[in-house]
């Protein structure tokens, strides 16, 4: 494996409490062969992915050891991969097999562009109807809860948040910290949903609550870790786990008005430099040994037949909020643009 590296009020915030299911499977469907001898003759293929790294490892050491298929990996943050992509189809490079981000909204623009192979792999049926295209253009790897989490030993029970609106009061002033959706793909559907359904004044109020900027999830994880800040804000809660089976006292914190369960697509590039080899890796990431990773992570994993992660709820008791991914690729450039204004 080669890697390169205005005014809030309550009614606002009832706004977002309708809640979504993932708890159902897509309908049974014959899945698509692989031709493995040709992906074993193509003998490698390039994944560009903002999986976490440890996971996006196991993943790629896995594979080359039960395909002996070499994986060269790309990982970043969702909006960093996805703008590598999109440069270099732009200049009529294809350097790509397989794409993983956290960006459902991009995936179906794309998908109507005729970017993606149509692929329908083993297990594609297991997984939630909300996280895939009925024709196997993308397809969820694994799902991503996003909410809020805390450390226990700097946040006393009596003055945890318990909804998105607490996270506005001036206790919490200077010690609370979020991703930039410019770089977080996972970020860019929160404060698209979270700005459209309360206004922007829920961004505005935070800046003046002196919350801190990072990059991604991982700088969020070494903030809370470090206790420079305590309080994560629509952050993605497997680094919590990780962090917590670590011995690090944190909870996480899952709003009474619900949170955001946003998938992961994974898509076959179509004029890949290795088709078959593409296929092998997206079926493989559907396959028990990838999905099992997840939740042994603290994660959810994309097909509904596999465990909660320990200690955590089910999916299917998880009130989650609607994301509307039509508004998101609509509105992407003005939510970036809308959130560096707020937070400059």
């Amino acid at each position: 494996m080669r890697i390169a590296s205005g005014k809030l009020t309550r009614r606002a915030f009832t706004a977002l409490a309708v809640a979504t299911t993932f708890g159902s499977a897509a309908s049974a469907q014959t899945a698509d062969k692989v031709d493995v001898a040709a992906a074993k003759k193509e003998g490698k293929v390039v994944w560009y992915t903002s999986t976490p790294m440890n996971q996006a490892s196991a993943i790629a050491k896995a594979f080359e050891a039960e395909t002996s298929v070499k994986v060269e990996l790309f990982r970043s943050g969702g909006s960093a991969v996805l703008s590598r992509f999109l440069q270099e189809t732009t200049a009529g490079r294809i350097a790509v097999d397989v794409l993983t981000t956290s960006d459902p909204a991009a995936y179906a623009s794309m998908a109507r562009k005729g970017t993606f192979v149509p692929f329908r792999p083993t297990n594609f049926d297991k997984l939630p109807k909300d996280a895939q295209s009925p024709d196997g253009t993308y397809f969820a790897q694994r799902l991503n809860i996003m909410t809020i989490y805390l450390r226990t030993d700097k946040v006393a029970a009596a003055d945890m948040p318990k909804t998105w609106a607490d996270l506005l009061n001036p206790k919490y002033n200077g010690k609370m910290v979020m991703t930039d959706p410019s770089f977080t793909s996972l970020q860019l559907s929160v404060v698209g949903m979270m700005s459209k359904n309360v206004g922007w004044g829920f961004y505005e109020k935070l800046h003046d609550n002196k919350v801190m900027i990072v990059q991604g999830n991982e700088q969020v994880s070494d903030m809370i870790k470090r206790a420079e800040r305590v309080i994560a804000v629509g952050a993605l809660d497997s680094y919590a786990a990780e962090d917590r089976k670590s011995g690090h006292q944190i909870t996480t914190i899952f709003p009474s008005d619900g949170t955001f369960l946003i998938p992961s697509p994974t898509a076959v590039i179509k004029g890949s430099p290795n088709p078959n080899a593409a296929k092998l890796l997206a079926e493989f990431m559907l396959g028990d040994t990838a999905q099992k990773l997840f939740p042994a992570a603290g994660g959810y994993a994309a097909r509904i037949d596999m465990p909660a992660p320990e200690n955590s709820p089910a999916l299917k008791d998880i009130k989650s909020l609607p994301v509307d991914y039509d508004y998101i690729e609509k509105e992407t450039a003005r939510i970036k643009r809308r959130f560096n204004e707020v937070f400059q």
